[in-house]
């Protein structure tokens, strides 16, 4: 598939120097399209090609906005106004579980791959079937805001489509037909969240944001706002003297709620904005300051939304896989990395810690069968008779400059879920390789 940067260009260079593909174009341009990019659109967006002349041309207007000026405006007061922010969130959460003790299981005092392979299948089922009563009518998932320096700060559910992305990122490679389906129901309630040209934002009360454009943009990459780059200039434009790319999209007319205390180059959202655009001049800034940094180990506390080390690597590692071959020379420092963040007994930490280095060892060919049959019990033995894995702080400000009030953190037992479940894929496939 063509990278959202050249789609649209090579489309039209060809069309220049091809009648008779310009003709097909013309008058089956879905079908042309799909043809010749290997990709199939999404069924309910229509696309027309309109040809300019020498005694006609053709003036495209975007779309109408989608917010009201009226509601753009109550967005620009969200940060100070509480109401607002109960209007961006959802119903109250309750308190937080405590982890539920693992199911009890007999097993082979030494069990073979396949045995663990077959266990690691059943227990991803029963993950999913539990996913599937968390994910709410439109498609949309789950998580909850809470305070992680004071738990008596009232919780909330929230369904941003940044974090229904990147959960459907996580279930992409579970083959089973569940997994299936409730990406393609998260898929619609995308599309039903995006902005023109092919944005989007956590929160209304927040700008439009390069992270949560880039893992939605990841999902959909067969709307053709994304897979003909409508979104890229704009995500171009978003890069500060280094080529590194800025988080918050922040337009004159736009919440600036963010403006106070932005801190920009975030690993993460880097390595999310490459794996989407791919390998092009654009990007290459970014690519070798990411280099840079795990070169220099100065990723530790680099990022501001993202607590947890393995998850920059986790992120990092994703988008060496879709970009290939031009991040491979990352494999190597990542895999030690990744292997140097075990304690003493070998063990990553926690289950959302541990699946999340599982699947980026995964990631960089460094999952090795003996080590996974390891990890595979570990995240078996802790899913709950309910077929969940506990809430754990997944992404979120921990920052202590901003005192306790800012000490948001975002996490669910359907988010940490979800990144188990992508974990005991990859170590079924090890386990059998």
């Amino acid at each position: 598939m063509k990278s959202p940067i050249d789609a649209a260009e090579f489309l039209v260079s060809k069309a220049g120097d091809d009648d008779a593909f310009r003709d097909r174009l013309l008058a089956n341009p879905q079908e042309t399209i799909e043809a010749e990019l290997g990709v199939t659109l999404d069924g309910d967006h229509r696309i027309h090609v309109h040809e300019d002349s020498y005694s006609a041309t053709h003036l495209v207007l975007p779309p109408r906005e989608k917010y009201t000026r009226e509601e753009r405006e109550e967005a620009r007061g969200g940060a100070a106004s509480l109401e607002f922010l109960r209007k961006t969130m959802h119903d109250p959460a309750p308190p937080r579980r405590p982890p539920a003790p693992g199911r009890s299981r007999s097993r082979e005092v030494v069990p073979t791959a396949e045995a663990l392979a077959r266990e690691a299948e059943e227990s991803i089922g029963l993950g999913l079937e539990f996913l599937k009563s968390t994910i709410d009518e439109f498609g949309a998932w789950h998580c909850i805001r809470f305070n992680t320096a004071d738990p008596d700060i009232p919780r909330h559910f929230e369904r941003p489509p940044f974090v229904s992305a990147l959960c459907v990122l996580a279930l992409e490679r579970c083959p089973d037909a569940r997994a299936k389906a409730m990406c393609a129901a998260t898929r619609a309630y995308l599309v039903g969240s995006i902005e023109y040209p092919g944005l989007w934002r956590y929160y209304r009360h927040l700008p439009q944001d390069l992270d949560s454009t880039a893992l939605c943009s990841l999902v959909l990459r067969a709307h053709p706002w994304i897979l003909l780059g409508r979104n890229v200039p704009k995500i171009l434009a978003n890069r500060d003297d280094e080529g590194r790319f800025l988080t918050w999209l922040l337009a004159e007319d736009e919440p600036t709620v963010v403006s106070t205390f932005r801190i920009e180059a975030d690993p993460v959202v880097n390595a999310n904005v490459i794996a989407y655009l791919g390998d092009h001049p654009e990007t290459e800034p970014a690519q070798r300051w990411l280099e840079a940094l795990l070169g220099e180990g100065g990723e530790t506390n680099s990022s501001k939304w993202y607590p947890d080390t393995v998850a920059i690597y986790y992120a990092i590692s994703r988008a060496v896989v879709r970009v290939q071959p031009a991040l491979d020379r990352l494999r190597p420092v990542l895999a030690e990395r990744i292997l140097g963040l075990r304690d003493g007994t070998g063990e990553f930490g926690n289950v959302l810690q541990t699946a999340q280095a599982v699947s980026a060892l995964h990631n960089v060919g460094r999952l090795e069968n003996d080590h996974a049959k390891r990890q595979a019990e570990k995240l078996i033995d802790l899913q709950g008779d309910d077929g969940s894995w506990p809430e754990l702080l997944a992404f979120g400000d921990q920052s202590v400059k901003w005192g306790t009030a800012g000490r948001i953190g975002h996490g669910s037992e359907a988010v940490t879920s979800a990144f188990c479940i992508e974990a005991l894929a990859r170590l079924v496939e090890t386990l059998r390789a």
